[in-house]
């Protein structure tokens, strides 16, 4: 029991009984939730096909010469896969790997920390890698070329440039944005893959495998259920399952079909194309207060209240890619799919309203 003196009557009081806790065995469930679940294998590793099999005559390739992998750049939107395959390519290869992001390489020493601390044949994994700063990006390019660091020592008139050798090592680079990396950091991967949006069906395929690791009952229509409103994105699908699951047991006994998941995902708000009241409402502000668009994103992100980050990185992929949002010079567009979608008569009669 933890006892401390309350601040308003000086009496001593038990804290976990005032402010109760999360039991540290739930912590850790939800800490290796992500870990628990991704696959560890080519074979259990759903979709992305092509990908899959070009990785393995590369890794296959590796193994033969007895030589590190090239350095790899998967490229694509968020929650596709890309950290859970640079994890397969690592298992696949019997080494370690050694996983962070651009953001969290600050300052030199942190990436020069990391390069040092590396093994032979070990994998280094940056995700968003886009946003690394340029000192880190120049200390990378020796790195991943030639396996050395250079480094200065003294200053002023006694400064020495020391050249560090690395053991060789494999880096994979992952980001949503491809266009944003320097064209001298992009040059020195030797492969470069596009991850692409699932197929429903492979979707269904994930949600039933993630559903069998979390005992949670299935049948095949609501697996495909769930699917089809899941934006074509793994991560999303599996945030699915488990919410789709709580409604399930909360409200019926426990086993999702198509009626039970359809029916939880309409309470959450999700709609028959994924979109939630986020992704509608962009749409919506698009089509009602700016006559279909054109239109700016940072004047769509003031009048949605939304950074527009936010709107350029989770929303607008989808949008695009379902074919309910443009994107021109002049700004955003909504599409007639977009109008037909959210009940709004077609684009010609709707601006004539205007």
């Amino acid at each position: 029991m933890s006892i401390i003196a309350d601040d308003n009557t000086n009496k001593k009081v038990d804290i976990n009984a005032k402010n109760p806790v999360i039991k540290p065995e739930a912590v850790e469930y939800d800490r290796n939730f992500e870990n628990s679940i991704r696959p560890k294998s080519f074979d259990s590793y759903i979709g992305q096909s092509a990908l899959k099999e070009a990785l393995k005559i590369t890794i296959e390739a590796a193994k033969k010469r007895e030589k590190p992998l090239d350095h790899l750049l998967f490229y694509g939107p968020p929650g596709l896969g890309k950290t859970t395959l640079a994890g397969v390519i690592a298992e696949q290869m019997g080494v370690e790997i050694k996983i962070t992001s651009a953001p969290a390489l600050e300052r030199p020493r942190d990436i020069i920390g990391i390069l040092m601390s590396l093994k032979g044949g070990e994998i280094l994994f940056i995700d968003e890698i886009h946003r690394l700063n340029k000192v880190a990006e120049e200390i990378l390019y020796p790195a991943m070329e030639d396996f050395y660091l250079d480094m200065t020592t003294g200053k002023s008139q006694t400064v020495k440039t020391l050249r560090i050798p690395l053991p060789k090592f494999t880096l994979i680079g992952a980001t949503t944005k491809a266009g944003e990396l320097s064209g001298p950091l992009r040059d020195r991967f030797g492969i470069i893959h596009r991850l692409e949006f699932y197929t429903e069906e492979e979707l269904a395929q994930v949600i039933k495998r993630t559903a069998g690791i979390l005992e949670i009952e299935i049948s095949d229509d609501g697996a495909l259920a769930i699917a089809r409103r899941s934006r074509g994105t793994p991560r999303i699908a599996n945030r699915l399952i488990k919410r789709v699951s709580d409604y399930a047991l909360v409200k019926y006994d426990g086993a999702v079909n198509e009626k039970i998941a359809n029916k939880a995902l309409d309470v959450l708000s999700i709609d028959e194309y994924g979109l939630d009241n986020t992704d509608r409402g962009l749409l919506t502000a698009i089509i009602e207060k700016y006559n279909g668009g054109p239109v700016g994103i940072e004047t769509l992100a003031a009048a949605l209240g939304e950074d527009s980050r936010t709107l350029e990185d989770v929303c607008e992929p989808f949008l695009l890619q379902a074919g309910l949002l443009q994107r021109t010079p002049r700004g955003r567009k909504a599409t007639p799919a977009a109008y037909r979608h959210l009940g709004y008569r077609n684009a010609v009669e709707q601006q004539n309203l205007f």
